[in-house]
């Protein structure tokens, strides 16, 4: 292989002689299937059906015929792809995928949903296609890609049928990623839609019920499963779930009483939960535990032991069984328990721990030491410091002993060495007559296994996983001879491609170095240890399942019949097992497992109630939860010899898969009945394409749907180049050869093949371009009689562009001596350098991120006293403020609170107090700093050459807790009547920073968005942390340091932000709400360049739209802050991306773009051709939305209603999704004769009544008003530029 398109050459051409080979090796089959057709009639029903109906319909009971309908029609639609050689349609493969993930063949659905995927360029505009793809993702734990597909569906289908099953999916996915704003939102969502369900309405609100209990909101946890509790006809089932956790959270939460009281009701809920479901192990567990801690050890033993006769033994059990005997000072019983448990799970911290602590006490400190390092090195163990301490005292003490004297001491006790063969205790082996076998054999290779809590307990067989996904436990396995076959090839056309590195374009080049970093990375991946949670079976909650990959799911025994699999040993169900019809995740009030439950409901049929684990809290890798290796770039997939049922060829063992549809159709129709072959375990090999960005000017993120389809692409200067990647990462381009070998495939000879015409739905989206230079009037007439429904505003707006995604790292990547470039700063001197017109145009000028204006307070005369803490404290000393509870660390580190790693995560807690109580705290602060300084000074005096330096402070907090530390911040200056000399005071900036002025966007809103078009201040103590963010909507932002301290600043381009995002994704954090300080050496490492400076006070710091910054104060200061809005091309552009993104991760954007943009419209004269045919091309679609919108009300005989404008009346968002609803509000009856207004988007008021009787439709723009503006918008001259 001499070059990338040799390879590439070579790859195609070998898929196609494979696809021959497999034609011809199906000869005969073909013989005896020739007579294989469908029906017209058959036709019309399969035509009906697609993922939509995906846990809707019953195939082995009345649904018999549908399942053998949908056998035949894979069979007919395999055979006939053979003898075409994948030269096909490619909704062909769309169908078939359909058609496998209804008969639940999850491997072959994903192989056909891939093929559709690389043939269809306009995929994403196929909603029920990414419902699909989600469904296969979510069956594989790939919950990191199953949310970008659901999120995708409800971006371009928001009214998709299925919406609440993607809402609930997500609810479930956001909660195990700890992600709880995001999974309450949606499980809400959820909840409020009317249409058919696989879950009820009482398991939805044990979700939410749930939730809070794992975000330790007790209180509302406890009032939500009491209000359960009273709902009447509450399943059996549902209701021993509710009482299982009211009793486990009175056991452990304080909050909830004292101790006797806590107990007493913990005791009997669990009782009641039993009489429900006798047959629940945990609840057995969670009751021993409880008659443990008030010294009933009988009683806790026999709970114990039922626990284990109910399929329950887990590490847990025998740690607390353990605990037991040792609290009854039978060390030798408990002993062997302990050994138990960490058989069971060998990084179990908490028996680990106590097995040390018999050791010691049995006076045996070589084993004990044993012990405690082996807790040390799990994960799960959250006090390694103290036993580090431990170790070194026994050591120390084993130093100290006579020579010879342990030797000659009898042992109480066998030797960890010797424990480790040792029985189990006969008097807990009474049921393991019936599984011991088994079992055993089974936990040997899944030590991290757990067993199946539901209405049956039948076991199903672990689906086969891709490479990358299996279990952690099986790492290791990797390094026997067969297993290292898998990564052979790979490095073998890495090597090759590094041997020919000078030969390669700059795209190949590209391509080489992520394939090589990525490999690096998956290598490490795959030799991380086992990680496990941690339970603490003495005073803390349990966990009863202790792997890193902890999600046991399972189908009802219907379901298990439907899969055909064979059985296991029902407590060796892995992470693997299939969620079919929606097996619930519900965890226990630890948040790091628990119990499931599902019913049966009127459209799904049985359903399983199975446990599952939900991530541990301090764990930040997402491949922790999300099965691991998902998120690799290079995809290692071996394909196994798949052999020709009447042929003895054998594909390659050693291929390198890609996305090519003549391999894939090649691989269709010849798995055999074992699912593990591995052939179609491709689950992380599909993403939406590329978006790059060719100047840097235009962002880098892709096309906003507003604005981007355009017809002028001359003036907007940008470049889309969609490559076929994986649909796992938009930077991999690995793929990007898949369409290029496609020629063949679009044969105009293609075989008259059944291609079912699907029923037209609303997941085709229209298709209703129209040039912006059309009049209004021509716009309304294209719009008339377009559906009799209604149709989402998604279906206006993406008329040619995809759903947006975060851009990828710009190439060519800076060297490591770039990414600490100077911040542009300029030096004023008097107020004619502050209003020089190029200081406006430098600091807006994209190619700057971050400018320092320094000295400007002092060049314009600005009294900065006038926001002083005293002067506040004057002026109004008990406005409110916002305090953030954070923890004082090095401003380029974040450590985690223990001090022993560093993370992305920022933890803070919020409060509100008054401005007179923080400044008494800020004083304070101050004072105490002064009064530890002197005692330093004092105590070194005779050392004051050697002063402690900023690494020794560093170093000396990183071992110890962190001191904490009160951080006010957003605090309200808009009243002009409370603030007016401060408000004042800032009119002597320059117009462009000013928080008013006509070339402002932001004042052309109309109203106030408190912090953005309005004054906030910030009072600071050293170590107050403003967190990583983006500004709202990508804004441009001015803050000035009031003083008297500093601040430290770190600033990121825009053009990375996508970089970020994705370590936010690594780190198990949300990029736009949650709190994170990014790791500087991740970011060197990925080649992100770093701004850092210090602003001083009187220094003014601009933002540029779409900088990613964070801030630290070094001193004790304040600082003001406001956004504003540059009247230019990139501003508005980056603010309607941000828009569309956020509309995708289901965000609320505080600054309303539509509103703003029809605004814009009319007070705005624009020069510019680019901002002129963005806006111009924002008005065209939404005008063409409301008409539409309107026309179907009117065919539906739904009535408008005049409703009107006040002045300064914000624009309007739905009460549900949160998304800006322009024109037309849907309000519900109740809340339209109360004039409260509650206001819906169409979609929310159709789940909540889907023929709107509870609404009416209030009109706030008559038609020709906005046509009037739409015309009257037009690009004017260019004349001399304008003075900032």
């Amino acid at each position: 292989m001499k070059s990338c398109g040799v390879s590439l050459v070579t790859t195609t051409s070998s898929f196609c002689d494979e696809v021959k080979k497999m034609a011809a090796g199906k000869a005969s089959g073909e013989s005896k299937e020739g007579s294989l057709s469908l029906t017209a009639e058959e036709k019309e029903v399969l035509g009906g059906l697609d993922s939509r109906l995906f846990g809707f319909v019953r195939l082995h009971e009345d649904g018999a015929s549908t399942k053998t309908l949908l056998g035949k029609a894979v069979r007919c639609y395999e055979s006939l792809i053979l003898k075409a050689e994948g030269k096909v349609e490619s909704d062909f493969f769309c169908q078939l995928g359909h058609f496998n993930l209804l008969l639940e063949d999850y491997p072959k659905a994903l192989s056909a949903y891939q093929i559709y995927y690389s043939l269809q360029s306009d995929y994403w505009k196929n909603a029920v296609f990414l419902y699909g793809l989600g469904l296969v993702y979510f069956y594989y734990n790939a919950f990191h890609w199953a949310i970008k597909a659901f999120q995708e569906v409800l971006y371009v289908d928001p009214s998709f049928c299925r919406a609440k099953e993607i809402h609930l999916r997500l609810g479930l996915m956001f909660k195990v990623n700890t992600d709880y704003e995001s999974s309450l939102k949606h499980f809400q969502l959820a909840l409020i839609d009317c249409n058919p369900c696989t879950l009820s309405k009482v398991e939805i609100q044990f979700h939410i019920a749930h939730l809070y209990e794992t975000q330790q909101k007790y209180h509302f946890a406890k009032e939500a499963y009491e209000q359960l509790l009273q709902t009447e006809n509450l399943p059996a089932q549902v209701k021993a779930t509710v009482l299982q956790q009211l009793g486990w959270m009175h056991h452990n939460v304080d909050l909830l009483g004292d101790k006797a009281t806590k107990e007493s009701y913990a005791i009997q809920y669990l009782q009641k939960s039993l009489e429900a479901d006798p047959n629940s192990g945990q609840c057995w567990y969670f009751l021993g535990r409880c008659y443990s801690s008030i010294g009933k050890v009988q009683d806790a033993f026999i709970s114990y032991r039922q626990s284990i006769d109910k399929s329950e033994a887990s590490a847990d059990t025998w740690c607390s069984i353990g605990v037991l005997y040792q609290q009854q000072n039978q060390p030798m019983d408990a002993l062997q328990a302990y050994i138990c448990a960490v058989q069971l799970d060998h990084g179990h911290a908490a028996a680990w721990m106590d097995l040390g602590t018999l050791y010691e006490s049995c006076n045996q400190p070589q084993d004990a030491i044993k012990c405690y390092l082996n807790a040390t090195r799990s994960k799960s163990c959250t006090n390694t410091s103290i036993l580090a301490g431990r170790i070194k005292f026994l050591q120390a003490q084993l130093c100290n002993l006579p020579q010879g004297s342990l030797q000659n001491k009898t042992k109480l006790l066998p030797s960890i060495e010797e424990a480790w063969s040792l029985p189990i205790p006969a008097e807990l082996t009474s049921r393991q007559g019936a599984m011991n076998t088994a079992q055993q054999a089974s936990k040997a290779h899944h030590p991290k296994s757990e067993p199946v809590l539901g209405l049956n307990q039948t076991p199903i067989l672990q689906q086969s996983l891709p490479v990358h996904m299996i279990p952690s436990t099986q790492v290791d396995d990797l390094s026997s001879p067969a297993k290292r076959k898998r990564t052979s090839s790979p490095i073998k056309h890495l090597e090759q491609l590094h041997a020919n590195k000078d030969t390669l374009n700059s795209a190949q080049r590209l391509m080489l170095e992520q394939l090589e970093s990525h490999f690096v990375l998956m290598q490490q991946r795959l030799h991380k240890g086992q990680s496990s949670h941690l339970s603490e079976p003495d005073d803390e909650q349990p966990s009863f399942s202790t792997g890193s990959v902890q999600y046991l799911q399972a189908a009802s025994s219907s379901i298990q019949k439907q899969i055909g699999h064979g059985t296991l040993p029902s407590n060796s169900v892995t992470q693997g097992a299939a969620i079919n019809h929606l097996s619930s995740h519900i965890a226990t009030s630890c948040g790091q497992q628990g119990t499931t439950f599902t019913k049966e409901s009127q459209p799904s049929g049985n359903r399983s109630l199975v446990p599952e684990t939900s991530r541990h809290a301090g764990d930040t890798s997402n491949d922790s939860v999300v099965v691991k290796g998902l998120s690799n770039h290079v995809q290692q997939l071996r394909i196994e010899s798949v052999c020709s049922p009447n042929h003895g060829d054998c594909t390659s063992p050693d291929l390198l898969i890609s996305d090519s549809p003549q391999n894939s159709a090649s691989l269709i129709g010849k798995a055999s009945d074992s699912v593990g072959t591995g052939a179609y375990d491709k689950a992380s090999s599909i993403h939406p394409a590329i978006h790059t960005k060719t100047n840097n000017f235009i962002t880098s993120s892709p096309s906003s749907v507003i604005f981007t389809t355009t017809p002028f692409s001359k003036s907007t200067e940008q470049t889309t180049t969609h490559s076929v990647t994986s649909l796992n990462n938009p930077q991999n381009r690995l793929h990007t050869i898949n369409r290029g070998g496609l020629g063949n495939l679009q044969s105009s000879k293609k075989p008259d093949l059944p291609i079912i015409g699907l029923k037209s739905d609303p997941h085709s989206i229209p298709s209703m371009s129209m040039s912006i230079y059309s009049s209004s009037t021509e716009v309304l007439k294209a719009c008339r009689n377009l559906g009799n429904n209604g149709l989402s505003n998604s279906h206006i707006f993406l008329d040619k562009c995809p759903p947006p995604r975060p851009p990828a790292s710009p190439y060519p990547p800076l060297p490591k001596d770039k990414l600490n470039p100077p911040t542009p700063s300029i030096y004023l001197e008097n107020k004619r350098d502050a209003f020089f017109p190029p200081l406006h145009q430098f600091c807006t000028n994209p190619r700057n991120p971050v400018t320092v204006i320094r000295g400007l307070a002092g060049a314009l005369k600005l009294d900065l006293g006038l926001f002083s803490t005293k002067t506040l404290v004057e002026a109004n000393n008990e406005h409110m403020v916002e305090v953030r509870t954070q923890l004082l660390q090095p401003a380029d580190e974040n450590w985690d609170p223990t001090g022993t790693k560093k993370i992305w995560r920022c933890e803070s807690n919020r409060s509100h107090t008054t401005i007179a109580k923080y400044a008494q705290y800020q004083a304070s602060s101050f004072q105490e700093s002064l009064r530890e300084e002197n005692e330093k000074r004092m105590q070194h005096k005779e050392y004051s050459d050697n002063e402690p330096t900023s690494s020794d402070f560093s170093g000396k907090r990183r071992k110890g807790p962190f001191k904490t530390i009160k951080f006010g911040t957003n605090i309200d200056l808009s009243d002009d009547k409370k603030w007016k000399l401060q408000l004042h005071e800032l009119t002597k900036l320059p117009a462009f920073v000013r928080v008013v002025s006509a070339g402002n966007l932001l004042s052309h809103l109309g109203h106030s968005i408190l912090g953005m078009n309005t004054v906030q201040l910030y009072m600071k103590v050293p170590g107050s942390r403003t967190p990583g963010h983006q500004e709202n909507n990508n804004f441009c932002s001015v803050n000035i340091n009031i003083g008297p301290g500093d601040c430290e600043w770190f600033v990121v381009p825009e053009d990375y932000w996508g970089v970020l995002n994705d370590f936010c994704e690594k780190n198990n954090l949300n990029f736009l709400m949650s709190s994170w300080w990014p790791n500087l050496e991740d970011l060197y490492e990925a080649n992100v360049p770093v701004y850092r400076f210090i602003q001083r006070p009187g220094d003014l710091v601009w933002i540029n739209a779409g900088t990613v910054h964070w801030v630290q104060a070094v001193g004790w200061c304040n600082n003001i802050a406001w956004n504003v809005g540059p009247l230019t091309a990139c501003q508005y552009k980056l603010a309607v991306e941000r828009y569309e993104w956020n509309k995708l991760q289901s965000v609320k954007s505080l600054v309303p773009m539509v509103h703003l943009s029809w605004n814009m419209a009319r007070n705005i004269k624009v020069s510019d051709p680019k901002l002129f045919e963005m806006i111009k091309y924002c008005l065209l679609k939404v005008l063409k939305q409301c008409q539409t919108l309107r026309e179907a009300l009117i065919t539906a005989g739904k009535e408008v209603i005049w409703h009107g404008r006040t002045n300064d009346e914000p624009a309007h968002y739905c009460s549900i999704c949160e998304v800006e609803v322009f024109d037309l509000l849907f309000v519900t009856n109740e809340s339209n004769s109360q004039k409260t207004y509650i206001v819906h988007c169409q979609d929310c008021a159709r789940k909540t009544s889907g023929n709107l009787d509870n609404f009416v439709v209030l009109e706030q723009y008559k038609m020709e008003d906005l046509m009037k503006v739409y015309d009257q918008f037009t690009l004017v001259p260019s004349f001399s530029s304008s003075s900032s």
